[in-house]
């Protein structure tokens, strides 16, 4: 029997640099932390800082900061036996700006291609990823070959388990499909759906239409309901909604993931709060916990992971989206994302008061 994880995530990972200096541009930044990034390696860290077992699947560059990634993701109690590296690419770096509350640009650096793209099918442990007890994919995921065939492979493995054809999740299992809408992604590059994008020659007229990389992108959303048939849980906001159905009301959205296939739909709507709707007819709507933002960029990842945590659990559905809301607004309260991560007592405390108080920003942090 393979080992017993209470989440496995796959997909992005890569170097986060984020200025130390916050309200200023790239161009006049001249400190940086360097933190583990990528939304399902983060989402590995935040289950791992509740207690739970995780490991990720991914790739790395066979580089320096490929091995400050393994580093790391040890560190943060996260395995990363199935972390592996690409010869052939680097490992990403992103930069972003940070002008709080709610303008934070980031700077994707994953050419070639990133090295997370590379999970080939034949490389996966599907036993491990059956038994899971919570299996985390992203969109991002199913943007280029072979990451999308070795994705839908993960997903494919989980349903016929969980439909009976062999041993694997059941009650208290779940398939979590985090909807991560990144559209720079699914514009060009290796293996991609879109290679005319892949060297775009400015004196060439662009062949896509002008909203081809906006919500309604049906190259995406095809990809995505392909997913939504093999996951239990959809998680997303509104944008990422919009390309998964065709929906922006938060209603209708959640409506259409069920449809889709989902068991619980959440649907994230940033100042207003959280939705969640769940086949058996709960519907449950969350506000937000009041907090002075420094980076919201980690927010989420936080909420993915305190919303494993729950589920994992057992609360109920209400229970859980408030729980997530404050890991969420606590990490939006600090610099980093990784090492910003909330440990239970941190999330309890926030519940407690009903806000978050402003803590450390992060290592060397300067305004």
């Amino acid at each position: 029997m393979p080992e017993m994880y209470d989440v496995i995530t796959m997909g992005r990972i890569g170097v986060d640099l984020y200025p130390l200096q916050t309200g200023l541009p790239l161009a006049q930044v001249d400190t940086f932390g360097k933190f583990l990034g990528g939304s399902p390696s983060n989402v590995a860290v935040a289950a791992a800082r509740l207690g739970r077992r995780t490991a990720v699947v991914t790739r790395t560059g066979r580089d320096a900061f490929g091995d400050y990634l393994h580093q790391q993701l040890r560190e943060f109690g996260v395995d990363d036996r199935w972390v592996t590296p690409v010869d052939a690419y680097p490992t990403p770096v992103t930069f972003c700006e940070i002008f709080p509350p709610d303008d934070f640009p980031l700077y994707f650096y994953r050419l070639p291609k990133a090295p997370d793209l590379e999970i080939h099918e034949s490389e996966l442990d599907l036993d491990a990823v059956r038994a899971a007890r919570v299996f985390w994919m992203t969109g991002t995921g199913l943007c280029a070959e072979p990451s999308r065939t070795a994705t839908l492979a993960a997903l494919r493995a989980r349903s016929a388990a969980r439909a009976g054809s062999g041993a694997g999740p059941g009650p208290g299992r779940f398939t979590v499909f985090d909807l991560d809408w990144r559209p720079m992604f699914w514009t060009g590059g290796p293996g991609s759906d879109d290679p005319d994008r892949s060297h775009p020659d400015p004196d060439r007229p662009d062949p896509r239409p002008p909203d081809a990389d906006r919500p309604g992108n049906p190259v995406a959303a095809a990809r995505y309901r392909e997913a939504l048939a093999l996951a239990t849980v959809a998680v997303g906001n509104l944008d990422e909604c919009e390309i998964a159905t065709g929906e922006r009301e938060p209603h209708a959205a959640a409506r259409s993931l069920l449809a889709a296939g989902v068991e619980l739909a959440v649907v994230k709507q940033g100042p207003k709060g959280v939705l969640a709707v769940h086949r058996d007819g709960t519907v449950v709507e969350v506000p937000p916990l009041p907090v002075e933002v420094v980076n919201g960029l980690g927010a989420g990842d936080a909420f993915g992971g305190a919303l494993c945590h729950g589920l994992l659990a057992g609360w109920d559905t209400g229970r859980i989206m408030r729980y997530a809301n404050a890991a969420g607004a606590i990490v939006a309260s600090r610099l980093a994302c990784s090492p910003a991560m909330p440990f239970p007592h941190e999330v309890e405390e926030a519940l407690l008061r009903s806000a978050v108080t402003t803590g450390d920003p992060g290592p060397g942090a300067v305004s």
